[in-house]
């Protein structure tokens, strides 16, 4: 039970963050297939949508405040869209770069007492690396010279930027509201 209140929300209500999680993930993954590699050095150069890959991070822990567990039929319907609109390789891969972040996650807040924006970072900082190699890796098999340091580099920063955000949020609103954040669990 939350030591705070928030307006009660409608069973009936739009879970409005785990729509837009539902379509930005198929979004994403299909930006892969098209869009333009930049070259910022010689030698160095990235898809831009690795910089944007991290946004998916944080409306996914908006969309699980949401709808809780129920966030994975919503990360399967995603890849159903991304299998439609990019293909099931790139599905596939998506899929596979998910379950590992999801088990990390996972295991982090489910076996660690640290406070929940450290979880939050943590998280992150384990799962950006092997997520991100995973993805780019099934998105290889799709557009050559995906998986690249520049594309893996420019991802991680992107998703340790979502990661900040939400930390960032977390510890203001508990801090704003003299919470201690230890005092919840996952769906805080």
């Amino acid at each position: 039970m939350s030591t705070y209140s928030e307006k009660p929300r409608s069973k009936f209500a739009l879970p409005i963050m785990t729509v837009i999680y539902v379509l930005l993930i198929p979004f994403i993954n299909w930006s892969f297939t098209w869009a333009p590699m930049w070259e910022v050095l010689p030698g160095w150069a990235f898809n831009p949508v690795t910089i944007v890959t991290g946004l998916v991070l944080v409306v996914r822990d908006f969309a699980q405040r949401e709808v809780g567990h129920y966030v994975l039929i919503a990360m399967a319907i995603a890849l159903a869209l991304t299998a439609w609109a990019a293909g099931p390789e790139l599905a596939l891969a998506s899929g596979g770069a998910f379950a590992i972040a999801e088990m990390v996650d996972w295991a982090l807040f489910t076996f660690t007492k640290y406070r929940l924006s450290t979880r939050v970072l943590l998280s992150s900082a384990i799962a950006a690396p092997l997520d991100t190699t995973i993805f780019l890796y099934g998105a290889e098999i799709i557009r050559p010279d995906q998986l690249t340091g520049p594309n893996i580099t420019m991802s991680i920063i992107g998703k340790m930027f979502g990661a900040v955000v939400i930390w960032w949020i977390v510890r203001s609103r508990f801090e704003r509201k003299n919470v201690n954040p230890r005092d919840f669990q996952n769906n805080e």
